[in-house]
């Protein structure tokens, strides 16, 4: 899961929004570092992306990419899982909007960054300031997203041409996602909820 996954799901949990966010930053064990409910948000994050990368809908999706791009269909389906999470947001939403969403993540999560990793503040600054969350709706952002990730990693190159995958097989992907995001949202309401 990506960025507005993790957000979401965060929220539904009643997940430190911090800890989610942060996880990707942190190395080791969080408890010896920062307080229990951000140590508790990051290893919330590190859970759902095992559940995630087990479930059948996600292997099944790791085999549309091509062979040669399947090492890295893993980094590309969070993308677009959070498309199609951004898309249909109105049948998962806690809000009325992404846009919305956007803005009272900001608020909860901004006035505390400063205690965190400085890479960690400039990806969530250039999320909020691009409307990241909003553009994972449109396709070509997505495309754009994952071509500046592999610009960016040159181990990731491969990347850059996952979007012709994607929209070969965007339907089959979209029911994918159909299976697999409320069986998560379910999850998190009913196990890991407080956590």
């Amino acid at each position: 899961m990506n960025i507005l996954a993790h957000l979401h799901l965060a929220t539904l949990a009643n997940s430190s929004l911090i800890g989610n966010t942060v996880a990707d930053f942190v190395k080791g064990d969080p408890y010896a570092i920062y307080p229990q409910a951000i140590a508790d948000g990051i290893m919330l994050h590190r859970k759902i992306d095992i559940m995630t990368d087990n479930l059948p809908e996600v292997k099944h999706a790791k085999l549309l990419f091509r062979k040669t791009h399947r090492r890295v269909a893993a980094i590309a389906l969070d993308i677009v899982w959070d498309h199609f999470l951004s898309k249909y947001w109105q049948d998962y939403g806690v809000t009325r909007n992404v846009s919305e969403f956007n803005q009272t993540t900001q608020q909860q999560i901004q006035p505390y960054i400063d205690g965190y990793p400085l890479d960690y503040q400039h990806f969530m600054q250039a999320m909020w300031q691009g409307k990241w969350l909003e553009n994972y709706a449109n396709l070509d952002f997505v495309g754009k997203a994952l071509s500046g990730m592999a610009s960016r990693r040159p181990k990731l190159y491969l990347l850059q041409q996952t979007i012709d995958d994607i929209e070969q097989h965007y339907v089959e992907l979209a029911a994918l996602f159909f299976e697999l995001y409320p069986q998560m949202c379910v999850i998190m309401q009913s196990d890991y909820r407080g956590h």
